[in-house]
This record gives C-alpha cells, structure tokens and sequence, in this order.
C-alpha cells in the first residue's frame, strides 16, 4: 500500500474502511472542551464498549429480582455463565473450546498451569524466558524455582538479544536448547514481546522447545485480540493471558487460560483442585470424592465472578461479530501507516524499536527516544495523547483497528513532529 503524508489521504482511508464505525461502539475520552483524546494505549488497558454498562446491569437486574435463584433462573444463568464466553475466546485465540476457560487473573492462572506442567527432576528443572519478559512473569517462574529447591538466578536461562540489537533472534533459542535443553523442563514466553512489541514464531518455538521434551508455555498478554497465535496449531502446550488490554474488559477483568487438546484428557496431571474443577454433573453432591474434569476447565479452583463475565462477553460479543482476520487486515494497514509517517519525521532523537516486517509485531509500535528522561511522553499527554511509557527509554503507541483511525495516527505524529 502507497501510504501519503497528509490528512486528506488518511481521512479518505477512514472512509474506505469497513471497520470504520466500530469507533462508535466506544467511549473516547475527551477534554475540558470535549475534544476526544488520540488514545493509543490499548496495549496498556483497552477503551469501555458502550455496550458495557447494559451488559453489566442486566446482571445486576437479575441480581436484585432474583437474588440466589439468579443462577438459574437469570436471562443468563450464572451457574454456567462462563460458558458463554469459551467459543468466542476460543476464535480469538485459534484454539478448541475444549481448550480454553476464563478465569482468575494472568499471574495465578500462570502459577496453576506451571503446578501441573514444571515438574522438575534432579537432571531436567531449568526454565527458559525471554530476557526482557514482563517482570510478573520473572517474578512467577523464580518463585517457581525456589518453590521446588532451585537457585532462581542460575537455573533461570534468558534467551537474549544479540549484542547491539534489541530484538530476539530464533536461532540463539535453537542454540541455548542445543546446549542446555537437556536440563530445560520448562520455556515460557511472552508471545508478544511487552517492551518490543515483537511477535515471536509460537509454532517453531513449540517444536524446538518439545524436540528437547520440554514443555512451552506462552504468556499472550499483549497478544490476545491483537495478534493472531492459532494456538491449537501452534501446539505449546499453555499459554494464559489477560483481558483488560485488547479484549477491553475494564481494569483488572478475568484472565484467560488454554491448555492443548492433548492434555485435555490427562486426569493424572498433578493440579491444584476446588469445587468448579469437578466433574459439573456429581459437582453438587457434596461429599464425592474429587472427580476433575476433562479439557481447560479442570484448572478452574472457584465459581466465577459474573460481574466481570459480563464485561468480557460485552467486549467478546463485538470481536465475534468482526472477527479477527479483519481487524488484523485492519491493524497491519494502520500500523504501516504509523511507521511510515514517523519515518517520514527524519529525527535522529526517536526510532521504532518493533519489527518492520507487519507479520512480526501487532499494532503496538515501541518509540525507542534519546536522552531519555521521559519529557516527550509528558509532552505528548500535555497535547492529550495518550501513549504510555516504559523504562528505560520507550514511549509504546498502539492504534488499536477496533477504535482508532487513520485520521488519529496522522494527528498524532504531526504532534509529535512538532514536539520534536
């Protein structure tokens, strides 16, 4: 696609877009003047579905006309309200609804699968994870380490960037795993990269890290409804991720969870148990004995918190109807948009730090800024846009295909021209 530095060719691209009216499913905050904001932080929390509210009060509704009898007598029954969320969650992640559950939030779910799947011997214990991974995930696979007796600093292997580069190579995971997989029990990874905003090649990972019979985990914070990790296909054998970013479920929503079909029979795999694990047809006879269920649902512990359900079907709801190939189609052209016209700045004081090849990144582009003292961010949210920082040295922006548009991504970077 021939992009062109003026607004008269991005607004035109917004007319021509069939994604285009989405935008209007979504509260934008505005200014003191009403002004909507450019709000590029999707990748941090994802904008509130108008739809929300209406989702959230039947449930409240329900609540108060029904009270206990809510559960299965409500518009939707809350005893088996998560399942109307797994085929839905399921499309976004290309997996099985066998495969996939919602429940808890990221870092437990990630400690639940790592009790079933990190079983470390004498001679095979070691964990692999990016070195630059998100620090909840550092922290989860060290205390894991330490839990089972091991040194958290020596038995954790980073896999990372070449000298001078930023971003991860493959083959220098191939060589870690040539020479230490035999000790490796365990690689998790963040499918997209939180800082770098790369997406990793899920599926060569899978058969690397098994060609050693090590078990691959894969976080997909900031992948889930941003890029598309065919899971199932992918075959790692779980990934987990969250629901507040992309999937615009409101802060601190419900985390996802997908465990491959493979093991979805496997009622020997070592796990935490509670009552919404149990087989559902025995689960309210009380006093029979433990009987876990079969597929991603067998790693749930409590009964769910409908409240939250309500917002991610909310948000599920407009994904299902879109569909992820369109928003992809979507996020590649707004994001090679954005490349393009910061490239076009020619400042030597910020470069894109993501993948340029759009089949390695989703639609969040890392700003990598010089002398970096986090001005320009303060600068760029003085002028109500609204990006996020982290350190040492990054502004991330996301223009997200479900809200954002092309008229954005130009306004924005002509701010930012002038900032600079």
């Amino acid at each position: 696609m021939k992009y062109q530095n003026n607004l008269e060719f991005a607004k035109q691209q917004d007319k021509e877009d069939p994604l285009a009216p989405l935008r209007n499913q979504f509260h934008i905050p505005k200014d003191k003047n009403g002004n909507d904001w450019l709000y590029f932080t999707g990748n941090s929390l994802g904008l509130q579905p108008k739809a929300t509210k209406e989702y959230i009060n039947q449930e409240l509704e329900d609540w108060a006309n029904l009270g206990v009898e809510g559960h299965f007598e409500a518009k939707n029954p809350w005893l088996n309200y998560h399942e109307l969320l797994t085929d839905k969650m399921a499309k976004v992640v290309g997996a099985k609804p066998v495969e996939v559950v919602v429940m808890n939030t990221l870092t437990t779910n990630l400690h639940l699968l790592m009790v079933s799947f990190y079983r470390p011997t004498k001679t095979k214990y070691k964990i692999i994870i990016e070195s630059d991974a998100f620090p909840s995930d550092r922290y989860a696979v060290q205390s894991q380490l330490k839990f089972h007796g091991f040194d958290d600093e020596t038995d954790l292997i980073e896999w990372k960037p070449r000298e001078g580069e930023t971003l991860l190579n493959i083959e220098d995971l191939e060589t870690i795993l040539e020479f230490e997989g035999d000790e490796v029990a365990l690689l998790l990874i963040g499918g997209v990269n939180y800082y770098t905003g790369q997406f990793l090649d899920l599926e060569r990972i899978a058969q690397m890290g098994h060609a050693k019979d090590c078990i691959v985990g894969i976080d997909l914070a900031h992948g889930a409804g941003n890029i598309q990790p065919n899971l199932h296909d992918s075959g790692v054998d779980f990934a987990a991720w969250c629901t507040y970013k992309y999937l615009n479920a409101g802060p601190g929503s419900l985390a996802g969870l997908f465990v491959h079909e493979k093991h979805a029979k496997n009622k020997k795999l070592p796990r935490f148990a509670g009552w919404w694990n149990h087989n559902k047809e025995t689960r309210f006879n009380m006093r029979k004995p433990f009987d876990v269920m079969e597929g991603a649902e067998g790693w749930q512990l409590s009964n769910p918190p409908i409240l939250s359900m309500a917002a991610i079907l909310a948000s599920l709801d407009i994904f299902d109807k879109v569909g992820m190939d369109a928003l992809r189609q979507k996020s590649e052209k707004l994001t090679g948009y954005f490349e393009f016209l910061i490239n076009e700045i020619g400042s030597d004081d910020i470069k894109i730090i993501t993948p340029s090849n759009p089949k390695e990144r989703g639609c969040q582009l890392s700003i990598q800024v010089k002398k970096a003292d986090k001005s320009l961010h303060k600068k760029l949210t003085e002028n109500h846009i609204i990006t996020d920082w982290r350190e040492p040295d990054v502004i991330r922006c996301a223009p997200t295909p479900l809200y954002n548009t092309f008229e954005d991504v130009y306004r924005m970077v002509s701010i930012l021209k002038g900032l600079l």
